[in-house]
This record gives structure tokens, sequence and C-alpha cells, in this order.
């Protein structure tokens, strides 16, 4: 029988991944060391309270509330608490004594990212966070090492389970987002606060993490601009439907010229945006995540599959436990973040977009002309037009006939409309913005019922 030395592993943190991590580390000790040539030991899992209830049942002895204890024994920490404090206290105790790190903890990495990589390089530690962006999708490997010697260009992500699955019953179902959110908390996709999702907060932290790798370069959290769904209706949705498209929330890492001074910059940056239907990002239902990568020489790659749950996200963890074992096994150095280039990150309205702009319009001559002259003032160019059948807005009053029953509708006071639904070409985000405000100024506007950006084009 082959003897292995073993290797000290500390848990922190047994929610539903953590819990996931733990059994599947004893339950498949053997097969991991002979993957590894070392034996991974739990020498325990700090948590709060010893006496939760957990989803797996886990021997009891392992249980501590003394984090520091177990950190300084271990040669690996997995940190799976969440939030941002104690966690990072807990990673820098653990790299500052040279253990290595993995977590999946997306808040710690998206605001004190370069604080923890610098600490590992300090020491010769590895920090690995596979988990942090798209549960057990790997992508943060893919775009560390197989794609370091590519130039990443752009990446679209749907890397928020809760809101993919809101918006797909949306589309498929008819249902209303506050339905739709309902029924998510119901099959445990939304928590019970779901602000951090569907006000794209999960989302922008993730696409800060995606572009600082992607493009070597610090991208801070408050660089990331954001937004989420809470305002998308079902009659936007509807729309998308028939113009075969589909809204995404979507993470979006771009590098880019800047319009202003030519020079290279990168964006990173959440929102619901509209995609065809022909695009395969259209094609990723239910609270699944996918990420499309674009790249100069191996071109557009996918990364698809679960984007959260407990055993699902545990398969990712486990895949960094046996990387640091395996690195411990052959001795060197950890390998740094490649974060140097120095890019700088552009704000929102340098970015180059389409949008879509739903308007109701008075019905009457010369408002299409209008628009145009709105449109064409602020510098967009109008790509297509769709005008529908007019209607009357203001007070219905049904009249009654001898018998009692409705008869003809008579408007009083009524303002017949038009619907105009203008897509542009491509212009930069802040004078489409400009442009929008001016339209909503203008007389012949009545109202603005819907704007969305167009991507995957």
């Amino acid at each position: 029988m082959i003897e292995y030395r073993n290797l000290r592993v500390a848990l922190l943190g047994a929610g539903s991944v953590g819990s996931q991590v733990a059994r599947l580390l004893l339950e498949q000790g053997d097969e991991f060391a002979s993957r590894i040539g070392a034996r991974l030991e739990l020498v325990g899992i700090a948590v709060r309270d010893v006496d939760a209830p957990r989803d797996v049942d886990l021997p009891r002895h392992l249980f501590t509330t003394d984090a520091s204890s177990l950190i300084l024994g271990a040669d690996i920490v997995v940190e799976l608490m969440g939030g941002v404090e104690p966690a990072r206290g807990y990673v820098l105790e653990a790299l500052n004594s040279g253990a290595d790190v993995i977590t999946a903890n997306k808040a710690l990495l998206a605001t004190h990212g370069p604080e923890l990589f610098e600490a590992a390089e300090q020491v010769g530690a590895q920090l690995y966070y596979e988990a942090a962006v798209a549960g057990a999708i790997p992508i943060i490997r893919p775009l560390r090492d197989s794609l370091a010697g590519d130039r990443i260009n752009r990446i679209l992500g749907i890397v928020n389970g809760t809101t993919n699955f809101i918006l797909d019953r949306m589309d498929v179902t008819g249902e209303t987002l506050q339905d739709a959110l309902a029924t998510a908390g119901e099959r445990g996709y939304a928590e019970a606060d779901p602000t951090a999702d569907i006000g794209g907060y999960d989302a922008a932290q993730k696409a800060a993490i995606l572009a600082s790798l992607a493009f070597h370069t610090t991208v801070p959290l408050d660089r990331v601009y954001r937004e989420g769904i809470t305002s998308i209706t079902k009659q936007q949705v509807d729309a998308a439907r028939e113009a075969n498209a589909v809204i995404k929330l979507l993470a979006i890492c771009e590098r880019m010229t800047d319009p202003e001074t030519g020079e290279e910059g990168v964006s990173a940056r959440v929102y619901p945006a509209l995609i065809s239907r022909d695009h395969p990002l259209a094609a990723v239902h239910g609270a699944h995540n996918a990420v499309f990568v674009q790249s100069a020489a191996a071109g557009d790659l996918m990364f698809y599959g679960a984007g959260a749950g407990g055993v699902e996200t545990a398969s990712a963890v486990l895949g960094d436990v046996v990387s640091a074992a395996r690195r411990h096994v052959v001795g060197g150095p950890g390998v740094a973040e490649s974060t140097h280039a120095g890019i700088p990150v552009l704000d929102i309205g340098r970015v180059v977009t389409r949008y879509q702009i739903t308007l109701d319009v008075a019905d009457q001559p010369g408002v299409l002309a209008a628009v145009a002259r709105i449109l064409s003032d602020g510098g967009v160019s109008v790509e297509t037009v769709q005008q529908s059948v007019p209607s009357l807005t203001g007070p219905v009053v049904i009249a009654g006939n001898a018998g009692g029953e409705p008869g003809a509708p008579i408007h009083g006071g009524g303002t017949a409309t038009a619907t105009l639904v203008i897509g542009t070409h491509e212009a930069e985000e802040a004078a489409l913005a400009a442009t929008v405000e001016a339209l909503a100024a203008s007389d012949v506007v009545v109202a603005i019922s819907s704007v969305l950006r167009v991507e995957g084009s």
C-alpha cells in the first residue's frame, strides 16, 4: 500500500458549499490522494455556531469557533464564509502564514483583491478563486493560464443565476418580474433579500474580477458601471420576443479605444441588454451561467454550466484544492497575478454601443422629422424605425345603451398617439444618453416607455 504524506486542510464556513466540500474531502480521500501524491487531512471546520443545523451530517469533533488556530496549523485554507469581514482578516492571516488559500468570495476579491494577491506574492503562497465567478464553470483558469498568451478583446457573461432565471421566466412563461422573483424564491434561486442579485451588485463584483484577469490590469469595483433588472417590464420582454431578441443581464468586459484620446482603455459594466436569439447566450436558460469570450487568436469561446449550487460549486473549490496540494507536493513558489498592464478604466460615457428606444409620440404631421432632428443633433444615427398603429390616450368612458349593456367607447379629452421603436447605429454612450434626455423634453414625445442597449452583434 502506498504511503502518502499528509497535507492539512482547514475549512472556514460550512454553508451549502462548505458542507459539500467537507463531505467530499472525507468521502473521497483515497481518490484525492492518488491524484495528488499526498493525503488531504481535513483538520477542522471553523463556524460561528457549532450547533447550527446543516444539510450534511459531518463529524462534530471537526467543528470549532477558533478559526485562527485552524489557520496556523494548516497547509491549505479554504475560505467559504462569504462577506468581506472577518473573511479578509482570516485570508490575510492564512497567506502570511505561508498557507495557500482557496476562496469563492467574490465580494472579497472585488474589493480587496490587489491587497490579497500582494500578500500571497510576498510569501510565495497562492490564492485560488475558480469558484468566485461562475460556480462550477471553469473560467478563471482558462483566462489566467490557457489564454495567457492570447489577447482577450471582449467578455460577455451571464454570471448571475437568479436574474437569468427571472428574465427567462418572463420570456418563456409570460410572468411579470415580481411573479418570476417569487417563483425564484420558492425554488431556492433567490435570497430573502434579493437586492444583490436583481440590483446587479453580484454581477458587478464578478465583472471586476473577470476584467482584472482578462486585461491584466486592476479594475476596481467602483469603476464597474452597474444597472439591475428592477425596471424591466413584461412589455419590454414581449417586445423583445417580437423582435427575435431576448433580454439578459450581462456583465461586459471590453478592451476599447478611448474616443477622445485614441488611447487603449478597458470597460467593465453590468446592465440588462437585448441580444439576438441567434446569439449563443440567448439559449442560456433557467439559473445557468455562461461566459462568452472573444479573443484575437482563439476566436470565440463559450463556457456554460451551473453557476451556483452547493455540490456544483464545491466541484470548482475542490479543483483548486487539488491544484494547491499538487503545488505543495512538487514545491516552488506560487504564481503571481498578472495585473501589471496598467490600462486605464474608461467611464461608461466613453463606451460605444447601440440603443433601442421605444417612444410614445403624438400622432400628427412632422413628428417623425422632429424626432429624427433630435437624434441628428445628438450625433446619433438611426438604423431602424418601426411605427405602430395610432391609439388614443386619455380618459375613456364606456357609455351604456337603453338596455343597460355596454355601448361604444367614448374618448373624452384623449390624445392620438403612435409608438416608435428606434434602433440606433453605434454611438458613444454619453451621446446616446443625452439624446434620450432631449427626446424626453420634446413636445412631440408623450413618453419614453423603454430604453435598452443592444449587445452581442
